[in-house]
């Protein structure tokens, strides 16, 4: 595979950003290797600067459930881009989208629009602790909420890449504001309320933890830490910016039936431009500035375009068998994985929900981070390489999650499948 012109720039990118690139896993430091620099894409194909053409997996990360280039997302873009890029003022754009995010999660009474996800979650514990006037929080073991500063407390996605349990420059002070529970283990957070009774706000978590690879909750789990907060005067809050409209038109909260006070979303709500949202009930969220005495602002938050695009995104989610189809399309990425780790010997744990998945080198189950982090990172990589050289792009890292799109077809994951077989047995220990 030809990676001369990804080379050559990766080179000059090093001399002007850390690592070479603009978010620590986008260096393949994970993998090693050079990244390719992505030049175009079109459905479920990526093309790079030298010409090598990819079946694509990422998705940038979750956002693009239509596919690339998805012609009703750039129609609403360049009609978009066409009337102005900012206007800094409120449009009719921003009303609309929120009123497809509420209608699709009754929990979110009243929301706001920001420019990420690290908005998202940062502005969800402001509140909560503005509205319970307390303040510390609950965080789980692996779970990554964007990098604001109390966040970076043992977290995953890049983090657990590149061995950061916690990232320097954050105040000890701050980060002992966030303590550390292990996710799908309910006695650790009881023991956590126990020893800090009256001073926790809120608990946030991942409904499905996408950034330490797919991990479901397990049976009960979401619904026990319901009862708790309630119990302990709390909130819960959902991070669905990765489950969000990924696995259900209603989230993770409408999947196990569990509702939150909080929800933080972004990817799929800007269908594949940078926005993000939290929101929830409406006397928690008029905590807010102007109606209340927490503030959060931003000059961009309900850019035009991004809003465009996500109301393109979430009217083609809304049409009939949307998620069905998905789900089916993740089944059979899913089997195809399954059916070449069994033709070759290897063993392998893939962790579905819907149409995200991870194939984990480790055997089953992975249900908490210990197990996780148990997983084999480096025959992983070597996985990832053999994929990518045969045409195929997934997460560059094991603790990251594939996803499948709308644009995926049976023969796309055919394809897959025996890229995988290939992969697995040109790298048989």
């Amino acid at each position: 595979m030809n990676l001369s012109r990804s080379t050559e720039l990766f080179e000059r990118s090093q001399k002007l950003m850390p690592g070479g690139v603009n978010s620590p896993v986008r260096s393949f430091g994970g993998v090693g290797g050079t990244p390719p620099f992505l030049a175009r894409g079109n459905g479920s194909h990526v093309w790079d600067v030298d010409g090598n053409e990819y079946l694509d997996f990422l998705g940038s990360w979750g956002p693009l459930v239509l596919g690339h280039a998805n012609p009703a997302v750039v129609e609403a873009v360049q009609k978009a881009a066409a009337d102005g890029t900012s206007f800094g003022a409120p449009t009719e754009q921003e009303l609309q989208l929120a009123e497809l995010i509420t209608a699709a999660l009754p929990s979110i009474e009243m929301m706001r629009l920001v420019s990420s996800g690290t908005e998202a979650t940062m502005s969800a514990i402001r509140m909560a602790r503005a509205y319970v006037g307390r303040s510390k929080i609950i965080k789980f073991n692996g779970n990554y909420h964007g990098h604001a500063d109390g966040l970076l407390v043992k977290a995953g996605s890049g983090l657990a890449t590149h061995g950061v349990p916690t990232s320097a420059g954050v105040p000890e002070s701050y980060a002992a504001e966030t303590l550390v529970a292990e996710y799908n283990d309910l006695s650790s957070v009881q023991e956590i309320f126990s020893a800090n009774v009256n001073q926790i706000a809120a608990i946030i978590v991942e409904p499905v933890a996408g950034n330490m690879g797919i991990v479901p909750p397990n049976p009960g789990f979401l619904e026990a830490l319901r009862k708790l907060t309630r119990d302990e005067g709390a909130l819960l809050i959902f991070d669905e910016v990765i489950s969000g409209f990924r696995v259900g038109l209603h989230g993770a909260q409408g999947l196990y039936a569990v509702t939150p006070d909080l929800t933080c979303l972004g990817k799929i709500i800007g269908g594949g431009l940078p926005v993000g949202a939290y929101g929830g009930r409406e006397e928690i969220m008029r905590m807010a500035a102007p109606l209340g005495p927490a503030y959060q602002a931003g000059t961009l938050s309900g850019n035009p375009l991004a809003v465009s695009a996500g109301i393109a995104c979430l009217t083609e989610l809304n049409q009939p068998g949307v998620y069905e189809r998905l789900d089916e399309m993740g089944a059979l990425a899913e089997q195809g994985i399954r059916t070449a780790a069994d033709a070759t010997g290897t063993q392998i744990t893939v962790n579905r929900v819907g149409s995200a998945f991870t194939t984990f080198f480790a055997e089953a189950p992975i249900t908490t981070w210990s197990e996780v982090v148990d997983a084999d990172t480096e025959r992983y990589a070597g996985y990832f390489h053999g994929l990518l050289e045969r045409g195929v792009y997934i997460a560059p890292s094991q603790f990251e999650a594939g996803f499948v799109s709308l644009a995926h077809t049976e023969d796309d994951l055919a394809f897959a499948a025996d890229q995988v077989r290939a992969a697995l047995e040109s790298r048989t220990d």
